[in-house]
């Protein structure tokens, strides 16, 4: 079991520098990684053609593709425009046009390698 979790947190960190990675090929400026607050975290926040961009990446093995895009029910967008509304509050931005990505980074079963990249952009 602790073996399991500590491969998901590995397989959840790689991801996100795969989807950085990626973002950044599709011309999006990553801002900040793994955004803390009281209320929760973001996981990448960038700017896309003039606009404030917060992704939620998700990592999974190629067994598990449907998961991934499952994962993200009603309770957790709400708990990421609760995050991002924070941040715009501190950061003086809230009116700032911004939407909410999700990058998928799909891997081979059993390994680091990534299979597949997927963005889903103004996801929720």
């Amino acid at each position: 079991m602790e073996q399991e979790r500590g491969y998901k947190k590995a397989l959840g960190s790689r991801g996100e520098d795969i989807a950085v990675a990626y973002l950044k090929k599709q011309g999006y400026l990553i801002k900040e990684r793994n955004y803390n607050c009281y209320l929760g975290e973001l996981d990448i926040i960038a700017l896309h053609q003039g606009m404030l961009v917060f992704v939620e990446v998700r990592s999974n093995s190629s067994a598990y593709a449907g998961l991934a895009e499952a994962s993200i029910g009603f309770r957790k967008q709400r708990k990421l425009r609760q995050v991002a509304t924070y941040y715009l509050k501190v950061n003086g931005m809230l009116q700032r046009p911004c939407r909410f990505d999700v990058v998928i980074v799909l891997f081979n079963r059993g390994s680091m390698q990534s299979q597949q990249v997927k963005l889903i952009k103004n996801a929720f």
